[in-house]
């Protein structure tokens, strides 16, 4: 677990990592302590609408976390298909949030429909793999943002995956499951919160 301390320090990396791209135009990786490889996302809203601007991540520890961070906060801020790159005159009216995730755990199923029971909705977030182009994830905040039910999160991570919306009851389908400590800031550049 990571302390706030911690996570303060990991917002404001994402932060300082796009500011820094604004007038360098490269990444020059910054080194901290924060060494493990872990799982992260980095999302990136507008402020106050709390609109997202990007979001990008790794679910799989693959990378110590500070690279993590500062290679999804580019991407988010600059690679993410469904926004316009950043520009910036928008960088002091968004906000960034960083999500470090546990290790995905398959859900194990003998029926499909006994997803519905072991996904807890504000807690999990979730993967689906279904084959080699059809792979998608959710973070659990998505869920709590849009008051979906458990059933309602498989179908749009079967959509976000581009499957059909009951995918999940195919028993092709792989759904992972994993957990989230979330930071993020209150308004741009301020105070960090955990959630």
């Amino acid at each position: 677990m990571l302390s706030l301390s911690d996570g303060k320090n990991l917002v404001k990396l994402a932060r300082k990592t796009v500011e820094d791209h604004f007038s360098k135009r490269e990444l020059i990786l910054k080194k901290t302590k924060f060494k493990e490889k872990r799982g992260v996302f980095v999302s990136i809203h507008t402020h106050p609408k709390h609109e997202l601007r990007g979001c990008i991540g790794y679910p799989h520890p693959v990378l110590p976390l500070d690279e993590a961070i500062q290679r999804a906060s580019l991407s988010a801020a600059f690679e993410d298909s469904r926004f316009q790159p950043l520009k910036p005159e928008e960088f002091k009216k968004i906000t960034f949030e960083v999500s470090v995730l546990t290790l995905p755990q398959i859900i194990k199923v003998k029926n499909p429909k006994e997803y519905l029971k072991k996904i807890k909705i504000g807690k999990d977030g979730l993967i689906i793999d279904f084959g080699l182009f059809n792979k998608g994830l959710l973070l659990p905040q998505v869920a709590t943002e849009y008051k979906w039910n458990c059933e309602t999160f498989l179908e749009h991570l079967c959509m976000k995956a581009g499957l059909t919306v009951d995918s999940w009851l195919d028993s092709k389908a792989k759904i992972f499951k994993f957990q989230t400590q979330i930071f993020k800031e209150k308004e741009p550049n301020g105070e960090i919160i955990q959630t």
